[in-house]
């Protein structure tokens, strides 16, 4: 079915977007483009095919045009509906038909006309509307009718017609109006000045005819002298008087007028139009009589009579109501509004108050600042405001005080300013297929709009240009055809400002090598320069790849700004083929060559060394494990981090095995190292590691065996097929039958960059000569925070569900000892760089340097052989970690990551193919996980109210926290009820056959959720499509998980926790324990057994919003200052220990990272405004590294801030996301 899919999305498509034409209506005369249904006794309007220009629909019985009816007649010209019997037009009647030139309404039975009828008919030239009943019409009928030439009104029943109906049709050629009832009077007197203008310009022929009144019918409009129209402006003969009154009494204000038409009387009380609607206090008489009934203080001030008619308007004096009343605090009679005023303009706020004794009235403007006292001017009737200014938009506040109180009102300045500049575009140069954007800011008020043209002319609506909200004009994949000038337009009612900038678009080159590498040789230990040059535009990157890994800077390797790639102390792990690939955004090219390294079968300083420092190193290393296990094993653990400890160390004796030969084997290179120094007998070069050169092949070879190396090395049995082929080995192997041990546990991390070490070998980054910044440093400034945002669309589980993930695929290997192998001091009390411990340093003003200079931090455990992936040890080879964990999705966190766990876990009381539990969940009675029989059997730290025992799960991490416990105890309830609904299914299985099944079932659910319902929210719908479904198994693909993903990109889920964990009763309300904050849950099992079980748990993890993921709000300050916190240590720091560990692992900077998704190359910090958007973050990275350059943004924080390479890192190629 699969590769049908496209062709029927294709028809899919195909039948929404392309729907059939529709035919000829029925007994309709139809050619080409015109439609005629003439005669038919049609009643209502046919459909028609989409393509019509005209549309003859005459002689029918059509009563109604209803609403949209010709929507989709976009090509419609002509539209011929006369002589039918339509007596109503919907609003919208006409609604799409832009392109409409003429329309035939005559001989129908219309009476009205609504203002919208003819709305949106722009391109209208003749409408014919004659012999109809149409009575009246509104002022904006024919508002839209911009080109019309032709209007028809004759023979209808028109008496009036509304001042300014036709005064904006400024194409008009023919208007007629005779043969109605119109009324030539005063209210007409602007129609006949119209046409009288008409006759003058000889522009437009007009007809209208009066027929009232009888002295003047047959007349023309045209012809009627102002005298005729017998117009007589009104005139007052009896104005009103002032008046005092007392409260509760009437009182009238008489006023007279005359004039033709008979004027109409209206009262202004205070400079505002009386409102008479109150017909229980204020009633106006026909004679213009003001009657106040039931007088109010409110009522007191200045009355003024206006006279208004069709010829004009007059106005009387002012009265003045005088209110007399006992002392009282003042009130306004005018109250200041809101005012807008144009810049340079004067204006006045206007503010009259009364009261006994009269109050003083005083001004204030914003919060109390006083005024401008050379503009701005207290008058007896309010505020006068000179020569305004744009500091004078806000708020002004008249104040009236008396000796019985004050009273306060508030208006508002907007000052209205023609658009101003505030960024000027500039002139850009832009390589072609690359975008650009033109920054353009105004200002103004009203804020003016932005537009932009080229060359004159409209932008084009579909292509490569988009104006964004801000007015920056953004031209993406840009091509020569973009090339010319370009325009930005600010513009407001109160002007226009413009901008011109030029675009010059260079074309795009490929890259193409100008020196190509060549196969070349070199001696162990030597230093060789390997030249690859190339051109472009843009200029490509040259960047180098060893065995499909891409070569980052380190104290191995550096790749010069030309491409010139340096391998310091060569060896034979460094023999193979190279490949040089210049790149820049419009393609890529790679040129291979093949580097040989020759063995110098001579001695070397180092070989006199061996036996005696792989003796004293397997002592050191011994002693200091020794010592560990007594401090973490033989007594209670003393402090959260030794209850850390105990969780994280191997209880596998084939990965303590293994990890113990790796750090024999690296500890004792550098007591050779150590001894060769002190003789003098290697010339070093300045560089700290040359081991190449150190130790011949074959004592490399003795070291590894003396140390253990040779002996663990892990080779998968995949004999058992039907197994194999059907369930999954506890420790991954033979999952991948052509690699066996492809993503199977105790392997080493994978990676897509080398190693980043300061030594080219296993120095942290920044633990030799090119110092970062302190990793607390860094968490202080960037990732710590306060303030958490609730994410609006998802809950916490987003968060744990993550955790719990993490904990299937990745446990790096911790250090096997916690004391330096030196001297054996513990690594918690010493603050240098001595294997394993890496502390982190504390910068000077941290308040935590009272009770330490350092934070704990040891090193992971090596790889053994130092990342030594074949059997030969003939070489020394970067350091590598090991993933406890298998790496694929399959239950480990459940089942565990070897057949000895995984035993440890199964209930083998019954063959009935259960997990082991703990005890029931009293009011539930639903089991929890099983109780831990090896150290540490209790958990809870130093000072805690409570101490239980240790759970037990698939992942020894179970015990974190107690979320992360009730995963652990949920899944664990699911497999058993699989295996219980299996058992009861199929009575004939054992019990080894029933666990496989319900494990395979569990894993499937798993990966389901994992894929269908969260990685959706974590990538988005774009990263979710590149990813793209399920394709079938590949057995080309190493499934091991990345060193970067484990230990940078992964983390970003620390992002997301909330830093208390919310623990909820039935109906979602708070349980009577209360919410439990983070640094009281770590390792607190007895916050379940004590505390309600795992119910109230899940329900805040599904009920309560996670952490949205702020750039500013990084990591809960649970996190960075309290993190496994007790009374007698010094907390942890999440943020500072993750970049210490990226360090550890010599995870490659941000920037290198970028460079290998072919993201655009970041030189300056600025170069990361669209991926870092706040400038603040920018400002702190820059703070961070003194050096100002991106490529000293480490991993971990760089991918905080940049989600796009966090979803590349998901999969295996990330570049196939770089366009996401």
């Amino acid at each position: 079915m699969a590769p049908r899919l496209p062709c029927w999305t294709t028809c899919f498509l195909l039948v929404v977007w392309c729907p059939p034409a529709l035919p000829c209506p029925s007994r309709c005369l139809c050619s080409k483009s015109t439609v005629r249904c003439m005669h038919l006794m049609l009643d209502r309007i046919p459909q028609v095919p989409q393509q019509t220009t005209v549309l003859d629909l005459r002689f029918n019985r059509i009563r109604e045009i209803p609403g949209s009816v010709f929507k989709k007649l976009k090509n419609l010209n002509t539209l011929l509906l006369n002589n039918n019997q339509i007596r109503q037009i919907s609003r919208n009647a006409f609604e799409g038909l832009e392109n409409l030139l003429y329309l035939y309404l005559y001989k129908n039975e219309i009476h009205a006309l609504d203002k919208q009828t003819f709305k949106g008919l722009r391109s209208l030239e003749q409408l014919y509307i004659h012999f109809n009943q149409i009575e009246t019409l509104q002022p904006e009928t024919f508002g839209d009718l911009v080109k019309l030439e032709r209007l028809f009104l004759h023979n209808n029943k028109l008496s009036k017609i509304p001042a300014g109906s036709f005064s904006h049709l400024d194409s008009l050629k023919r208007l007629r109006l005779d043969s109605n009832a119109l009324v030539c009077d005063c209210d007409l007197m602007w129609l006949g000045e119209l046409m009288q203008g008409y006759a003058r310009n000889g522009q437009t022929q007009a007809a209208a005819t009066c027929q009232y009144p009888r002295r003047l019918q047959g007349r023309s409009i045209a012809s009627v002298t102002v005298e005729e129209f017998n117009c007589e402006s009104p005139r007052i003969t009896f104005e009103p008087q002032d008046v005092e009154v007392t409260s509760g009494n009437t009182v009238y204000f008489t006023c007279r007028a005359e004039g033709n038409p008979k004027p109409k009387i209206t009262w202004i009380h205070n400079n505002h139009s009386l409102d008479l609607e109150d017909g229980t206090r204020l009633n106006l008489f026909d004679d213009g009589t003001l009657m106040i009934r039931n007088t109010r203080e409110s009522d007191q001030g200045e009355y003024q009579c206006m006279a208004r008619n069709s010829a004009g308007e007059v106005k009387t004096q002012n009265a003045m109501l005088r209110y007399s009343s006992p002392p009282a605090k003042p009130s306004f009679i005018i109250q200041p509004q809101d005012t807008e005023v144009l810049v340079g303009t004067s204006t006045t706020l206007e503010c009259v108050a009364t009261g006994h004794p009269h109050p003083h009235v005083t001004w204030t403007r914003g919060s109390g600042e006083a005024l401008d006292g050379s503009r701005h001017l207290a008058t007896s009737g309010g505020l006068y405001l000179q020569n305004v200014t744009l500091q004078d938009h806000g708020r002004f506040t008249c104040h009236a005080d008396n000796n019985q109180g004050s009273v306060q009102a508030t208006a508002n300045i907007i000052v209205q300013a023609p658009p101003q500049f505030t960024r000027i575009p500039k002139d850009q140069m832009v390589l072609e297929g690359h975008s650009v954007e033109f920054l353009c800011e105004a200002e103004g008020n009203p804020p003016p709009i932005l537009a932009w043209t080229k060359a004159g002319g409209q932008l084009p609506q579909e292509g490569p240009h988009t104006v964004l909200s801000s007015g920056t004009l953004r031209i993406d994949h840009a091509a020569h055809h973009d090339q010319g000038q370009y325009e930005c337009q600010a513009v407001s009612p109160l002007g226009v400002r413009k901008a011109s900038v030029q675009l010059t678009v260079k074309p795009k080159a490929l890259p193409v090598f100008t020196q190509l590498p060549q196969d070349t040789s070199i001696q162990v230990g030597k230093n060789i320069n390997i030249s690859c040059h190339a051109r472009g535009e843009p200029q490509p990157v040259i960047t180098w790849n060893k065995a499909g890994v891409q070569i980052t800077e380190s104290g191995k390797f550096h790749v010069s700004g030309e491409g010139v790639l340096t391998i310091y102390d060569a060896g034979q792990a460094d023999q193979g083929k190279y490949e040089c690939v210049a790149r820049n955004s419009f393609g890529l090219v790679a040129a291979n060559m093949f580097l040989t390294v020759i063995a110098i079968q001579a001695r070397q300083a180092g070989d006199d060394f061996v036996e005696s420092s792989i003796l004293d190193a397997v002592q050191r290393v011994d002693s200091a494990i020794n010592s560990t296990r007594r401090h973490l094993f033989s007594q209670k653990p003393r402090t959260p981090a030794d209850l850390l400890a105990q969780f994280r160390y191997p209880h596998d004796p084939f990965t303590v095995e293994t990890a113990r030969a790796g750090e024999i084997f690296e500890h004792t290179l550098l007591l050779i190292q150590e001894h060769v120094k002190q003789g003098l007998t290697v010339d070093l070069e300045g560089r700290e590691f040359r081991y190449n050169d150190l130790v011949s092949p074959r004592y490399l070879s003795l070291l590894a065996n003396l140390s253990g190396c040779t002996a663990h090395r892990q080779v998968p049995d995949c004999s058992d097929l039907c197994f194999h082929l059907k369930y999954r080995a506890a420790d991954g192997t033979c999952n991948n039958l052509q690699h066996p041990a492809w993503g199977a546990s105790r392997t080493a991390f994978e990676r897509i960059l080398k190693p980043a070490y300061d030594n080219g070998f296993n120095l942290p980054r920044g633990a030799g000569r090119q110092p970062l910044p302190p990793p607390r440093l860094v968490s202080t400034e960037l990732a710590a925070t306060a303030t958490v945002t609730p994410d609006d669309r998802y809950t916490h589980m987003l968060m744990q569900w993550g955790q719990f993930l993490d904990h299937d695929l990745g446990h790096t290997v911790p250090a096997l000892s916690t004391a330096r192998f030196s001297d054996g001091r513990p690594c918690s009390a010493v603050c240098t760089n001595d294997p394993p411990c890496f502390p982190i340093q504390l910068p000077d003003g941290d308040p935590r340097r009272a009770q330490a200079a350092c934070l704990f931090f040891a090193r992971s455990s090596p790889v053994c052989g130092s990342g030594a992936t074949s059997p030969a040890t003939s070489s020394v080879y970067a350091r590598e970690q090991a993933n406890q964990l298998t790496s694929y999705l399959d239950g480990s966190n459940v089942y565990g990551s070897s057949e000895r766990e995984s035993r440890a876990l199964r209930d083998l009381a019954a063959p009935r193919g259960l997990l082991r539990t703990g005890p029931p969940w009293a009011p539930s009675g639903k089991h929890l996980l099983p109780f831990a029989p090896g150290p540490p059997t209790e958990c809870g730290g130093p000072g805690r109210a409570g101490r239980s025992p240790c759970f037990l799960a698939g992942d020894h991490r179970a015990n974190e926290q107690p979320a992360l416990t009730a995963m652990h105890t949920l899944w664990l309830r699911e497999h058993n009820r699989l295996a219980a609904e299996l058992r009861a299914l199929n009575p004939h299985w054992d019990g080894d056959t029933l666990y496989h099944e319900a494990r395979k079932i569990v894993g499937a659910e798993l990966q389901h959720i994992t894929y269908s319902h969260w990685l959706p929210k974590i990538l988005g719908e774009p990263g979710m499509r590149l990813l793209r479904g399920y394709r079938g198994y590949d057995p080309s693909v190493n499934a091991g998980i990345l060193n970067s993903f484990a230990t940078a990109a992964f983390r970003f889920g620390h992002t997301l926790i909330n830093p208390v964990l919310q623990r909820l009763n039935g109906s979602f309300g708070e349980i009577p324990e209360g919410h439990l904050p983070l640094h009281k849950a770590f390792f607190a099992p007895s916050r379940i057994i004590d505390e309600g079980g795992i119910d109230p748990l899940l329900r805040g993890l599904f009920g309560t919003a996670a952490k949205l993921r702020v750039p500013s709000q990084l990591l809960s300050l649970e996190l960075t200052e309290k993190l496994f916190s007790s009374a007698r240590s010094v907390a942890l720091d999440l943020a500072a220990t993750n970049i210490q560990r990226g360090r550890d692992h010599g995870i490659p900077p941000y920037a290198d990272f970028r460079v290998f998704c072919n993201l655009s190359s970041a030189e300056r910090f600025e170069d990361l405004r669209n991926e870092i958007k706040d400038a603040g973050i920018r400002q702190k990275l820059k703070k961070c590294r003194d050096a100002g350059k991106s490529s000293s943004v480490e991993t971990t924080p760089g991918m905080c801030e940049t989600m796009k390479i966090v979803a590349k890192a998901w999969v295996k190629s990330p570049c196939r996301f770089s366009t996401s």
